[in-house]
């Protein structure tokens, strides 16, 4: 990966966006892309459009979500300690412990998240599953009129934003779910040869997926493409407790994955793979026997329907503090979604 595509992913990574806060992330996403796109856009929902080969008949959409998992502040107690309501799937033990952010309009609050000590739980309190109601946010307020002048509710909370990286090209941070995708659609659209582009190539970073694929439903509606390509993570199943058997074999650093199934359209499925051979880009292949939860879902059906691909990159430990992917695997898929938009022509049916 270049350094700048490589800083790039850093920033978005460490930009806070949880599901209806976004704009500023997309902002910095739109600083990027400029550069390179013919054409950068923000629709009325806050989904940041960008385009090259305007105007030709045939249109491809990339989407990777931009929004990542949180929580939303909804009441303040006596004491000053925050109550929140969820943005997205949260396992509360996860949040057990954390440090995290309040995003206020005046900057950032650094807080934590916790229950009382287990030398005071209870017996039975400690055979409980904590619940997101039971825990609170400490910001160190001595009360709730010194944490409403920094605090207000509906604030958007997230855990620490922090990027690290591992052994074998391997990376840690919060909101890898999506903003490896968000990374890969701008990338694959930097990348893409505009000699050889015969279609007009949209790259989407899509809102609010968390909370129902709600960006992915308004732009893909905005845009009425032929083509659609959503580029999400999906469980990589190379560490223990999971079941290859029902979860599929998928591994990080061996590639992007292709998705088979219903929610996909077999022929443009089929396209992926053939690119993918030609240009001897490593990837993997799994199935889903349903409408996946992800923007493919949204975009197969919007208007008369549309020809949808998924392509996933491998990620561990996902909707907590600590998902893993590679890096490499990103590339590979920039550089898939890159040479797949080459290879589509107006003579193209991708009708089943």
């Amino acid at each position: 990966m270049e350094p700048a595509a490589l800083e790039f992913f850093k920033q978005i990574l460490e930009t806070p966006s949880p599901s209806g806060f976004e704009a500023d992330l997309q902002r910095r996403v739109q600083a990027r892309v400029e550069t390179f796109a013919d054409e950068v856009a923000t629709d009325l929902h806050g989904n940041l459009i960008a385009v090259q080969n305007p105007g030709a008949p045939v249109r491809v959409m990339l989407a990777g979500h931009c929004d990542q998992i949180g929580l939303i502040v909804q009441y303040i107690d006596a004491e000053g300690f925050l109550y929140v309501l969820s943005l997205g799937g949260w396992d509360p033990q996860i949040l057990l412990g954390q440090r995290m952010c309040v995003w206020t309009d005046n900057g950032p609050i650094p807080a934590v998240i916790a229950r009382k000590p287990i030398h005071l739980l209870t017996e039975e309190e400690r055979k409980q599953v904590p619940k997101l109601k039971d825990l609170w946010l400490d910001i160190g307020a001595k009360d709730k009129a010194e944490a409403e002048t920094m605090v207000r509710i509906g604030d958007a909370v997230t855990v620490e934003l922090e990027y690290r990286e591992l052994r074998n090209q391997r990376a840690i941070c919060p909101a890898m779910d999506d903003k490896c995708g968000l990374w890969v659609v701008m990338e694959a659209l930097r990348r893409v040869d505009k000699a050889r582009l015969q279609c007009s190539l949209h790259a989407v970073s899509t809102v609010q997926e968390e909370v129902g694929l709600r960006g992915a439903r308004t732009s893909a509606f905005g845009i009425d493409p032929q083509v659609g390509i959503a580029v999400d993570v999906t469980h990589a199943t190379d560490c223990p407790t999971i079941e290859k058997k029902q979860e599929g074999d998928v591994c990080l650093g061996k590639g992007p994955v292709i998705y088979r199934g219903p929610n996909m359209n077999p022929r443009l499925v089929t396209r992926l793979i053939d690119v993918a051979k030609s240009a001897e880009i490593a990837h993997q292949l799994a199935a889903d026997g349903r409408p996946t939860g992800t923007d493919a879902n949204a975009i197969q059906v919007t208007r008369g329907g549309v020809a949808t691909a998924l392509v996933s990159i491998p990620n561990r430990y996902m909707h907590s503090p600590v998902e893993m992917i590679s890096l490499d695997d990103m590339d590979r898929a920039a550089d898939l979604l890159a040479r797949l938009a080459e290879s589509i022509t107006p003579n193209d049916d991708f009708r089943p």
